[in-house]
């Protein structure tokens, strides 16, 4: 009896591992898939150039703005409760975007998903910690890792095949029977915890945190429709650095804050925040625009889009295990650098590359850009862990995956507004502002008949040459972007941890 019972206890965990990594799977589904699928959203919603871009930057906004208030609440009220409210929260949002009447709905709806991912993601991996000790816990961990490359790898193909058989809207109802998988087997294997010693959600910090990247996000996504001298995107970006420094002070003042400034007394814990916003400029951008390119640009069909994307994501499905067993021989910093320096070369690679040349040559330095990104991307959760003391592991996880996400929907906004900026510069410098304007946007989008009817006068012979001129040089400024993560990365995790923080350690006693 000892032994049977012993057998369906280790069983049960597996099959909460087995549910997390599920909901892991669909949260990059939604994501990938969505950039697969976002000209034909725009067709068939509508909406401004800005109203399309929140498509990926409302989810992205608010999944990572709230990491950490959802572990804080997971916590609290129970971490089995937060993950199926959760999970279950996301299948039902998924499944009402398959009915989103306008863009607008379409994109309260991602905001909501956001939100739903959010409390999913961290519940499951808060209760996962319960479940899993030692070993194992690293072993679940790496898997639901893994599960998240699986999303990111296959969502694009998949996507572009579910689009064309299908249409758009049955990417989500696929995202649908993921949650309710995830959901029917949590409610059965996870265990529910609590942490005793929580004392609630740090509501001031979270408010302010959330609401100032929401402004910064909007200012950012307005200014090249607007100009950055418009009144309301400096009204924004003002207000987004006022509730940034009110976001500071709280946390100087509450006793249990929801992020610990103290840590970034640590340098090696600065690297590696550096470290978790470097793949969303050099690679998560990518996932979003290179689709918008092929599709709107070099007018491929989603399928075969989204089976060119395979050259930059499939090697999240090996690599990452791969970095793990070099960690043998070779330091993490030295392994993480590395994979930056040759995802820089393959982004420099790829700017030499025109729109409209052969899928040949563009799928080779899409996968020396995935295959460098891949390096660090299997040791950073370790690392977000091991650069500080241990009593502070739980938070300095928490501020690693909000540093990642929430960069990530940063990076989208940013980089968008500057792919829109570098073409209205080689627009005919004598239209109207206004319709530089507009054209830009939708170039930058992939609409790229919606930009030539916004410019008489240019057609797509014109636009597209200039499209990727503009393309190309962006390339080369995230190219230095990732060099300079590189060194830094070399410099700032250049010792061991332990080394650093029992010198650390013993110079405060």
């Amino acid at each position: 009896m000892p032994s049977h019972s012993k057998s369906s206890g280790t069983t049960t965990k597996w099959l909460a591992l087995l549910a997390v990594c599920l909901a892991a799977a669909a949260m990059p589904l939604t994501f990938t898939g969505t950039a697969v699928a976002l000209p034909s959203i725009g067709r068939a919603l509508g909406g401004s150039p800005v109203a399309i871009a929140w498509v990926t930057n409302a989810f992205m906004l608010t999944f990572g703005s709230t990491l950490m208030a959802a572990g804080a609440l997971a916590d609290s009220y129970g971490r089995k409760q937060i993950f199926l409210t959760g999970v279950g929260s996301f299948a039902v949002f998924s499944l009402a975007l398959v009915f989103a009447p306008d863009i607008v709905i379409f994109d309260l709806l991602r905001a909501a998903q956001g939100f739903a991912a959010a409390a999913a993601f961290s519940g499951g991996m808060a209760a996962l910690a319960q479940e899993f000790d030692g070993e194992e816990r690293l072993r679940a961990f790496s898997i639901v890792g893994t599960s998240f490359g699986v999303g990111l790898s296959l969502g694009p193909v998949a996507s572009g095949l579910m689009i064309e058989m299908f249409g758009w809207r049955s990417i989500f109802l696929a995202v649908v029977v993921f949650a309710v998988l995830a959901f029917a087997l949590g409610w059965h294997a996870l265990k529910e915890s609590r942490d005793p010693a929580s004392r609630g959600l740090d509501w001031g910090g979270a408010l302010s945190f959330t609401a100032a990247l929401g402004l910064f996000t909007y200012g950012i996504l307005l200014a090249p429709e607007r100009g950055w001298g418009d009144f309301t995107v400096v009204t924004l970006l003002a207000g987004a650095s006022l509730l940034l420094v009110i976001f500071v002070a709280i946390e100087r003042m509450v006793s249990r804050p929801m992020l610990d400034l103290s840590l970034f007394a640590y340098p090696r814990f600065v690297g590696v925040q550096l470290l978790a916003a470097a793949p969303a400029y050099g690679f998560v951008v990518l996932l979003i625009l290179l689709p918008g390119r092929f599709i709107g640009i070099e007018g491929l069909r989603e399928m075969a889009a989204g089976t060119l994307m395979i050259a930059l994501s499939a090697p999240l499905l090996i690599l990452p295990i791969a970095a793990g067993l070099l960690t043998r021989w070779f330091r993490p910093a030295t392994i993480c650098g590395t994979g930056l320096l040759i995802s820089a070369g393959g982004l420099f690679w790829l700017a030499q590359i025109p729109a409209g040349a052969p899928l040949g040559m563009i799928a080779l330095p899409m996968l020396t850009i995935g295959t460098g990104i891949s390096l660090p991307w299997g040791l950073m959760d370790g690392l977000a862990v091991s650069v500080v003391p241990k009593e502070r592991a739980g938070m300095a996880t928490g501020i690693f995956s909000t540093t990642r996400v929430a960069g990530e929907g940063v990076a989208l906004a940013v980089v968008g507004a500057i792919l829109s900026m570098l073409i209205a510069g080689r627009l005919d410098a004598n239209a109207p502002l206004a319709a530089i304007a507009t054209a830009a946007q939708r170039l930058a989008a992939g609409d790229i008949t919606m930009a030539a009817n916004a410019m008489p006068g240019m057609d797509r012979v014109a636009l597209v040459p200039l499209y990727s001129q503009a393309f190309s040089d962006l390339l080369l400024l995230l190219t230095g972007i990732t060099l300079l993560t590189a060194i830094v990365v070399f410099i700032f995790l250049r010792t061991d941890a332990e080394e650093t923080f029992e010198g650390e350690v013993e110079g405060s006693a």
